[in-house]
């Protein structure tokens, strides 16, 4: 019924002892719409790995960032386990393309879908953390997450954090991604303030300015955040 699963064991550098576990990681919600009886989905595997996946990833921020208050090591944390993130981890791994749905689902996008990228990559966390322990997952996770752990910067972190996280909430309402506009420049060239605002569904949901366009941006989506105005 599943096909075989060690090319992925191979891309994770982890052999399962217990292979039920990652069949279940693997498997879609969605197929207990054609099978009977309905297999184990991974939706208990992924409220697990999100939890393992928290602990590892403060307990790597905590050790490296040594001289970092709570507040930027939150931060910097959200922009690592936030769903877009976890999706891109993901598609780089082929978790979608290893996913066990319905056909409909499939056909839908469902490979592709950020949402489900996002929850297999914690479901496969929670099986490896239940088939090993709790070091091994550690392992195992920061080596998946190395490319994401290299490129933390604190100083940027905030604007990972609220965009991602705008992006993330408004997707799960529509396919439609927020964009990003510039209306005005102001200052001496030396000492520019740009003013971006976030639209999305046909209006502004919030603007913010700062000495660059990133930060203008981040501004406007915490902004935005911050005012639920999409609701």
């Amino acid at each position: 019924m599943f096909p075989a699963v060690t090319p992925l064991e191979t891309t994770l550098s982890y052999q399962f002892q217990n292979s039920s576990l990652l069949k279940e990681a693997l498997s879609h919600p969605s197929l207990s719409s054609e099978m009977r009886p309905a297999p184990p989905d991974n939706q208990r595997l992924e409220y697990l790995g999100d939890a393992v996946l928290e602990l590892i990833t403060t307990d790597y921020l905590f050790k490296r960032f040594s001289d970092l208050p709570e507040g930027p090591l939150t931060k910097l944390r959200a922009s690592i386990v936030s769903k877009p993130s976890l999706a891109t981890v993901a598609f780089r791994l082929g978790l979608g393309e290893a996913l066990f749905m319905s056909n409909g689902e499939a056909s839908s996008g469902g490979r592709e879908r950020p949402s489900n990228l996002a929850d297999v990559l914690e479901a496969v966390i929670g099986a490896i953390y239940l088939d090993s322990d709790l070091e091994v997952a550690m392992k195992v996770v920061t080596s998946v997450l190395q490319p994401e752990f290299e490129a933390l910067d604190p100083q940027t972190a905030q604007v990972a954090n609220s965009k991602g996280r705008l992006q993330e909430i408004l997707q799960q309402i529509t396919s439609e991604a927020p964009s990003y506009k510039v209306v005005s420049e102001e200052g001496p060239p030396h000492a520019r303030i740009f003013t971006s605002e976030v639209n999305w569904g046909g209006k502004v949901l919030g603007s913010g300015e700062g000495p660059s366009k990133k930060t203008a941006e981040t501004e406007a989506a915490t902004a935005a955040l911050n005012s639920g105005v999409w609701r």
